[in-house]
C-alpha cells in the first residue's frame, strides 16, 4: 500500500490504514507474578480453585440450625469459629457457634445470623429476629469456580487484575514480551535534557523526553538512540540500526520539507513510505512507513504535533502490535458548549487544546487554553481534553456545540 507522496491522507484513513497494518507480536515469556505489571496476558487465565474456596461467613455473627430455634430462641455459645482457625467437629443441639468474618462455617450450619441481631445473656444468646436459609454464609465458588475465565488473553495486567490472579494461587504468568520501540530525534539545534544549553541557538529535546516518557506507560520496551545530527548518511545509519534493534522506529523532527529535512528521503531508500502528509492540525507532517524488519512512525518536530499525532495516530498502532484486545482507539467523546471563540480553518480536523470545568449550572463547558501553535507546549500543560473541530468547520463562536476528547492516563492521572 502506497498513498501518493504529495497527497494529505485524512485523519480517519490514516487512523484505519495504521491499524489495518498492525499485526500483534506473538513471542511470550513467562514471568513471576510480582514482576508483571503492565505486562499483557499471552493466554486466558483459569481458575485452578474455588473463590470462596470454603463455605464462610459473611460477617461477624453465630452460627445457626433451624432445629434449634424453632422452640427456643435461647441459644448457648458452645465455641468459636474463627479465620484461619474454623470450629472442629459436631456441636451440642440447642447450641450456637460464634463465628468470625471469613471463618468457616461448621457443619450442619444454615444460615449465620449477625451479631447485631442477637442479645448476649451469660454464655447464651437470644434471636429476635427472623432468619433465612443461607442467611450471611458466602457459598463455596460463589465468586469464582474452578474453570472459569477470570482474565483474558490481550489484557494489559495493572493493579485490578493481579491481586485475584494472587488469590487463586497462580504465581507465574504466560505474558507477551514487552513491544520493543527505538526512539531518536534529528536536528544540529537539539541538546539533551539536564545539559547547559544556549538558549539564543539551542533547544531541549523535550520530544523525545516526553515520548519516551508515553511509551514506557504504554508498556514499551523503549530503546533510546538519543540525538542525530542532520546529515544523511548519520540519519541512514540511525534508521538502519533502529530497524535492526526494534519492532517500530520512532523519529521526531526531520520530516518536513526544510532544507535539512532528510528522513523521508532516506525513507524512500530504505523502505516503503505509506503516507508522508495528515489533513489534520496540529500534526499534518506525520509519517508511516515500513522498513526491512520494522515499522516506522515519524512525528513532527514541534513539541505539540508530536504528542498530539502519538496520542491520536500512534498509540492505537502500538497498542494493537502489543497484543492488546481492547484499544481504547474509540475514547469517552462529549458534545459540550465552548465558552471562548475558536478560530478555524475548514479543510483539515484540529485537535485544539481546552480545559472543561462545569459551570454554575452545574453544565460542562470548555474553555480555550489560549494560543494553539505547535511550537507552545504551554497549551497542553494548561489542558485537560482535546477540542476536536471537524475538517469541514470554520470559525467557531463561544455557545455553539463542540466534540471533546477528555485526557486519558496517557497525558495525566
Amino acid at each position: 500500500m502506497n498513498i501518493s507522496l504529495g497527497k494529505l491522507t485524512s485523519f480517519q484513513n490514516a487512523r484505519n490504514i495504521m491499524l489495518l497494518q498492525a499485526k500483534p507480536i506473538k513471542d511470550y515469556i513467562h514471568i513471576p507474578i510480582i514482576d508483571a505489571l503492565g505486562y499483557i496476558t499471552a493466554e486466558s487465565l483459569i481458575s485452578p480453585v474455588n473463590l470462596p474456596s470454603f463455605d464462610s461467613a459473611a460477617m461477624d455473627g453465630y452460627a445457626i440450625r433451624f432445629d434449634d430455634i424453632k422452640t427456643n430462641h435461647i441459644l448457648k455459645i458452645s465455641g468459636d469459629s474463627l479465620a484461619g482457625k474454623p470450629f472442629a467437629g459436631s456441636w451440642a443441639l440447642g447450641s450456637t457457634i460464634r463465628i468470625m468474618t471469613g471463618a468457616k462455617i461448621p457443619q450442619s450450619c444454615e444460615a449465620v445470623v449477625k451479631q447485631e441481631d442477637t442479645k448476649i445473656s451469660d454464655s447464651n444468646i437470644v434471636v429476635n429476629n427472623s432468619i433465612t436459609l443461607g442467611q450471611n454464609i458466602r457459598l463455596t465458588g460463589e465468586n469464582i469456580k474452578i474453570g472459569d475465565v477470570v482474565i483474558n488473553s490481550g489484557v494489559k495486567l495493572d493493579i485490578k487484575h493481579l491481586p485475584l490472579i494472587a488469590s487463586l494461587g497462580i504465581f507465574k504468568l504466560k505474558v507477551l514480551r514487552k513491544l520493543r520501540v527505538a526512539i531518536f530525534s534529528t536536528g544540529d539545534e537539539l541538546k539533551n535534557i539536564s545539559k547547559k544549553i544556549d538558549f539564543h541557538n539551542e533547544l531541549y529535546d523535550i520530544n523525545r523526553f516526553t515520548i519516551s516518557l508515553m511509551l514506557n506507560r504504554l508498556g514499551c520496551e523503549v530503546i533510546d538512540l538519543g540525538i542525530i545530527r542532520d546529515n544523511i548518511s548519520d540519519i541512514s545509519y540511525a534508521i538502519k540500526q533502529a530497524d535492526r534493534l526494534s519492532d517500530i522506529v520512532i523519529t521526531t523532527g526531520g520530516i518536513s520539507v526544510g532544507k535539512t529535512d532528510f528522513v523521508r528521503m532516506i525513507l524512500r531508500e530504505l523502505g516503503e513510505v505509506i503516507f508522508c502528509k495528515v489533513a489534520m492540525k496540529p500534526g499534518k507532517p506525520f509519517t508511516f512507513a515500513r522498513l526491512n524488519t520494522s515499522w516506522f512512525i515519524g512525528l513532527p518536530g514541534n513539541p505539540v504535533s508530536a504528542v498530539v499525532t502519538f496520542y491520536q495516530l500512534a498509540q492505537h498502532f502500538i497498542s494493537k502490535c502489543q497484543g492488546k484486545t481492547y484499544c481504547s482507539i474509540f475514547k469517552h467523546k462529549y458534545k459540550v458548549r465552548v465558552a471562548t471563540n475558536l478560530k478555524k480553518s475548514p479543510g483539515v480536523i484540529e485537535f485544539q487544546r481546552g480545559y472543561l470545568v462545569k459551570n454554575n449550572k452545574n453544565e460542562m463547558q470548555v474553555y480555550s487554553t489560549g494560543t494553539q501553535d505547535s511550537y507552545f507546549y504551554g497549551s497542553l500543560t494548561k489542558a485537560n481534553c482535546f477540542i476536536i473541530l471537524e475538517s469541514e468547520r470554520s470559525n467557531v463562536k463561544a455557545g455553539e456545540w463542540v466534540i471533546v476528547e477528555p485526557f486519558d492516563k496517557l497525558l495525566e492521572e
